[in-house]
């Protein structure tokens, strides 16, 4: 009985790894969203910017305004690279992370399918002993009334 109480903690303690995992794993996806949203916001910087220039050119633009914008475009240009390793970063943790969260699925289900298995084992011992303890009874109670 002692063995089957163990496995449950075993079974409590991996429960609460998956789950600080599952945690990690949340705030990874998280992580990721934050920075891919912050990319996308660059990017749209970028191609507003971008669109807004075309519009100037056509109207006429100073030589001085259009150094500028290509300045600031290029510095956008460079915060989105820089965003971009970012997220390829959080995402590769975010996959990394969730591999993880599958194995320790994967850990969980295992242990608890052996201690189910266990424990239709140990019922069927159970219930073989009550059959052939029922089963002596009889026998007894048979000799009883032929004496």
């Amino acid at each position: 009985m002692s063995g089957r109480n163990n496995f449950q903690k075993l079974i409590k303690i991996k429960e609460s790894e998956k789950n600080q995992i599952l945690s990690d794993y949340q705030t990874s996806v998280s992580e990721f969203e934050d920075v891919a949203e912050q990319l996308y916001s660059f990017m749209k910087k970028k191609e507003d910017l971008e669109s807004t220039q075309q519009q100037k050119l056509k109207q006429g633009l100073s030589i001085y305004e259009m150094r500028h914008q290509q300045s600031f475009i290029s510095n956008l240009e460079q915060t989105i690279a820089y965003y971009q390793k970012l997220v390829i970063k959080a995402r590769n943790k975010m996959q990394f992370v969730q591999d993880k969260l599958l194995e320790k699925n994967i850990e969980v289900k295992k242990y608890e399918k052996i201690y189910d298995n266990s424990q239709k084992a140990y019922l069927e011992s159970i219930h073989l002993f009550e059959s052939k303890f029922m089963d002596e009874i009889s026998i007894q109670q048979y000799i009883n009334r032929g004496n």
